[in-house]
């Protein structure tokens, strides 16, 4: 990739880290005010590595984009060990849910796979595209942030639910109008 070609990119990376590193920081507040129901509930840590993982790859991969005059071969390895490890450590993250046998559907599990391979593969396609010196080998990042951000977003959504769902049903009951008193 060229200096000028790469100069073009600077404004999308520093809008994709930016919001990707502003969600970031908000699911580590929320997952650290809600520790103890998150890792109670069985289901949930997953989602909290699935959740980091993908605003992760976003965050990084952007990073690393936008380091001036750096071999296009250079990136490519970057952007596919950054990829690979997400991915890999959201493949640990559904064996262990699928171990756990909780009874939920199984399309669940499905769904949430689909999702992290929509984000990963483009990041893989993009570095191997670049390894092998294709122009618009960039290109292939803007569905990796899409769907990065849309399983983060869909993730920390049912970690929401799930976290307000359990913290409600723990809180004591101060409505003492049955009351025998």
């Amino acid at each position: 990739m060229s200096p000028e070609s790469l100069a073009e990119w600077q404004a999308h990376l520093s809008m994709e880290a930016g919001a990707a590193a502003t969600l970031l920081g908000l699911v580590f507040v929320a997952a650290s005010i809600n520790l103890k129901q998150i890792v109670v509930t069985p289901s949930l840590p997953g989602r909290v590595v699935e959740t980091v993982a993908q605003f992760v790859q976003v965050l990084f991969i952007s990073m690393m984009i936008t380091i001036p005059r750096q071999p296009a071969r250079a990136l490519a390895v970057e952007i596919l060990v950054v990829a690979l490890c997400s991915w890999g450590m959201q493949m640990v993250a559904f064996a262990r849910y699928r171990q756990a046998r909780l009874g939920y559907p199984g399309w669940w599990l499905i769904v949430r796979i689909l999702q992290t391979h929509l984000a990963t593969i483009p990041f893989v396609v993009a570095g191997v595209l670049l390894w092998l010196r294709f122009e618009n080998a960039l290109y292939w990042v803007v569905p990796g942030f899409f769907f990065s951000f849309f399983a983060g977003l869909v993730n920390s959504w049912v970690l929401l639910i799930n976290v307000g769902r359990r913290g409600h049903a723990t809180q004591p009951n101060n409505d003492h109008s049955d009351s025998d008193a």
